[in-house]
């Protein structure tokens, strides 16, 4: 079983930053692809940014693009998003998503979630 630790979330002010990070640990798997969602509520999950572990190939949101900045550590089995000029909307529940493979088939673990609060 493979575990998600997130970190990072909390408050801050508009036009302000954040950096949250996702470890994955736990026996012996290879990510292939991390992901980041986030849930505001009352709304549905929303797609934040995606990379590729083996090249780094990255994707974004449209409400994010040009803001927000996803990387990874391989040897950490750790992904990060750096969110620049937040603004009230991104206010959400921020969930890590990863994607692995173990024992040669492919699985899929969640995040608990790291809260962001936009606000003034």
């Amino acid at each position: 079983q493979v575990q998600l630790v997130e970190s990072g979330g909390g408050l801050v002010q508009p036009g302000g930053s954040l950096r949250l990070s996702c470890a994955a640990s736990g026996g012996t798997f290879s990510v292939y692809r991390m992901e980041w969602f986030r849930q505001a509520p009352g709304m549905e999950r929303e797609f934040v940014a995606r990379i590729a572990w083996s090249d780094g190939s990255t994707g974004y949101g449209d409400s994010v693009k040009g803001r927000f900045t996803v990387s990874r550590e391989n040897a950490k089995n750790t992904v990060y998003l750096q969110m620049n000029s937040l603004k009230p909307e991104d206010t959400a529940v921020y969930v890590c998503a990863c994607h692995v493979t173990r024992a040669r088939r492919p699985e899929s673990y969640w995040g608990q979630g790291t809260q962001v609060t936009v606000s003034s």
